[in-house]
């Protein structure tokens, strides 16, 4: 049951994450230069499209918070509604 919720969760915030506004498309143009988070902090928009995985998320209260990781870099967001997040670096 806990593995059919958390799939919902990935599925909704990977699905919101791609809702959001891009004027670029589907991430940066070949040979663009990459955007990088301000002091550690992004979306999980951002995130995502920079090869980021979700590993895990839990409830806490009326919201979720999502662990994503890259290589040996991982971010802690708070999901404040389905399109809008707050991240932070764990490292």
């Amino acid at each position: 049951m806990k593995l059919i919720v958390l799939s919902a969760v990935a599925l909704l915030v990977a699905s919101s994450a791609f809702a959001q506004d891009n004027t670029q498309g589907f991430g940066p143009k070949l040979g663009a230069e990459e955007i990088t988070p301000p002091s550690g902090q992004a979306t999980i928009g951002e995130l995502v499209s920079k090869g980021y995985q979700i590993k895990a998320a839990v409830p806490n209260g009326k919201k979720f918070v999502v662990f994503l990781q890259k290589d040996q870099s991982a971010y802690a967001c708070e999901m404040q509604s389905l399109t809008a997040s707050r991240c932070g670096t764990l490292n």
